[in-house]
């Protein structure tokens, strides 16, 4: 189940196939959760390191903004190259101090490279609009100006793609980034800007990326330190409700990615094979630690004991599959660490009490390293409590409904909206779903899972999820400043709405 090689040494094989430095030794032990054993200790910045790292990007918005966009968006292309021919050794190193299979952490390497290429064409097409004035020989339009500098906190699960959606758009609209990345995955961070920032020490604006791996308390002094006018922050709920307040009381930005408890509505005219194969990547990709997960199943009750055969049968094949994330043949990896595996425990335990029946899965396995099994719950008719709630574990509760309404209902009962699926052949029931009275979520899916955005839309949710919006579509308005100008070009000065001052 586990890899049987020494993955200190295979720390510093990768840094030296990036041709990245090590990052300095500290206090930071960093384990690889495959082994639960550490491979790494790096150090914190102090105080002084992330007032440098603040000052830093300060200083470097001058220059970034002076830069024409066009000029932004090709060192963000060269970003991307820089990537794509280092692809694998990033992804391993994903793979190593995450504990996410070897093709999803290929997948995700090539998120980053989408987003720079994404990133790229945006730098020739951001604008703004020319408006019609109501007074004579003049005209109106809106622009767009850099922002300045971007905090950007990011997570465990996604330990470089999640910075790519953010940096990438951020720097083509001028603005410098500073990365405050999870202390569970500061070596991907690390090999990311080490590999980056010398395309931007080139250009002369080196300090456009710039990284702040710092503890709890320092963060928290960025977060409220006014030189970021945006802060960009994925994380729980919890951590959201901490930041939002801080942000605010000083009137910057936020930009917030949170929690997901993400439901799949199946009804009685749906592919039943096409969802359950949905249905198993969107619960147990990852190990159930995806913020877009399938948490919860809402089943037709005329096609639920089919559609839970099915998955039930697909249960019983991917317990075969945990083990090493570095063997493409295990598509499921571990969980982060214990406390991880502890809650995935407490968890089973509290579905037992509650009346849920475990259908498959539901077992910690034994060391080394954090693996568990993909489970799937049968809920009560009454329901379960726990359900509400967001275990960031491979773990998938299955209810039936009769009528489409009441599976909408349950799918918008939790506090978060990031994610939504429906299956169906019906033309009315996708209707229902994707109208104003259906999912309330940011991402609403039609036969496909809750799980695998494409950088091409804008990603994010409602509610307790946050509302940020980053990657594609129009999310590059976060990071820059409107500014309406109205130019008078007629000799007069008529006042809008007709007013006579004279």
């Amino acid at each position: 189940m586990s890899p049987q090689h020494d993955p200190s040494t295979e720390v510093r094989t990768l840094f030296s196939e990036l041709g990245v430095e090590l990052p300095l030794p500290g206090d930071l032990a960093v384990e690889d959760p495959s082994l639960g054993q550490t491979v790494a200790h790096v150090a914190w910045l102090d105080a002084a390191g992330v007032d440098a790292a603040t000052t830093a990007a300060s200083r470097a918005f001058p220059h970034l903004r002076d830069l024409p966009a066009p000029a932004r968006g090709e060192l963000v292309r060269r970003m991307g190259e820089r990537l794509r021919a280092h692809k694998e050794p990033l992804a391993r190193l994903v793979c190593l101090e995450v504990g996410k299979g070897i093709e999803e952490a290929r997948g995700e390497v090539q998120e980053m490279i989408d987003i720079c290429d994404f990133a790229c064409g945006l730098s020739r097409t951001v604008g703004g609009r020319t408006l019609p004035s109501e007074r004579p020989g003049h005209r109106m339009m809106e622009q767009w100006h850099p922002l300045g500098p971007v905090l950007c906190i990011t997570a465990f699960n996604f330990p470089v793609a999640v910075w790519s959606w953010n940096a990438a758009i951020a720097l083509v609209c001028g603005d410098p980034i500073v990365w405050k990345p999870s202390p569970l995955a500061p070596l991907c961070a690390h090999a990311v800007v080490g590999l980056l920032r010398p395309i931007w020490d080139d250009a002369g604006a080196g300090d456009a990326v710039t990284l702040a791996l710092c503890p709890d308390p320092l963060a928290r002094e960025m977060v409220a330190d006014p030189r970021y006018p945006l802060v960009s922050a994925t994380g729980s709920c919890a951590m959201g409700r901490a930041v939002a307040p801080v942000v605010g009381a000083r009137l910057g930005r936020c930009l917030l990615e949170l929690g997901g408890n993400n439901a799949v509505v199946v009804d009685g005219s749906a592919d039943l094979e096409l969802a359950s194969r949905a249905i198993l990547f969107g619960a147990a990709g990852t190990a159930g630690q995806r913020c877009t997960t399938t948490r919860r199943l809402f089943v037709h009750r005329e096609v639920a004991d089919d559609l839970i055969a099915r998955l039930r049968r697909g249960y019983e094949q991917l317990a075969s599959r945990v083990g090493d994330p570095r063997d493409p043949n295990h598509l499921v990896g571990p969980l982060i660490h214990a406390r991880a595996r502890e809650n995935f425990t407490r968890a089973i335990t509290a579905i037992q009490q509650q009346g849920g029946t475990i259908l498959a899965g539901g077992r910690a396995l034994p060391g080394p390293g954090y693996f568990v099994e993909p489970t799937l719950v049968q809920v009560p008719e009454g329901g379960l409590p726990l359900m509400d709630e967001e275990t960031f574990a491979p773990i998938l509760y299955v209810r039936t409904f009769d009528e489409l309404d009441q599976a909408i209902a349950w799918n918008n009962a939790v506090e978060q909206g990031l994610s939504s699926a429906l299956f169906t052949d019906s033309v009315g029931a996708s209707e229902a779903f994707l109208g104003p009275a259906g999912s309330d979520c940011g991402i609403a899916n039609v036969n496909l899972g809750t799980s695998g955005a494409e950088i091409g839309g804008a990603f994010g949710g409602e509610k307790a999820t946050g509302g940020g919006r980053e990657a594609g579509s129009d999310a590059w308005k976060a990071y820059m400043r409107r500014q309406t100008c109205t130019i008078n070009a007629s000799g007069a000065l008529p006042l809008a709405q007709g007013i006579r001052w004279d």
